[in-house]
């Protein structure tokens, strides 16, 4: 993560905590504005310990192998007998 996305993190951590900041002036110590400042501490605990330790990245995806699948219509035969997921219908004749 560079340093802009992790300014861009907590940009939006300030912003949420203002948020969560109006919440409780409008509805008080509800349990789910306790939850969502207890969310918000989490979420700046984890903040933190990624800008200090961040864990090793990802290959790009790039880097893996692309399947490509053709355009061309399939072989109908290799379908005959398959169950139509999702539909309810069992095997039956396809229809073209």
């Amino acid at each position: 993560m560079t340093r802009s996305e992790i300014a861009e993190l907590r940009f939006a951590v300030t912003q949420l905590r203002q948020c969560v900041g109006a919440l409780r002036s409008h509805y008080g110590e509800s349990n789910t504005v306790k939850r969502l400042e207890n969310d918000l501490e989490r979420l700046t605990i984890d903040a933190d310990e990624f800008e200090q330790s961040p864990p090793p990245e990802i290959a790009s995806r790039r880097d893996q192998e692309t399947i490509y699948v053709p355009d061309s219509k399939s072989d109908e035969a290799a379908w005959m007998g398959a169950q139509d997921e999702g539909l309810g219908f069992h095997s039956r004749p396809r229809t073209t």
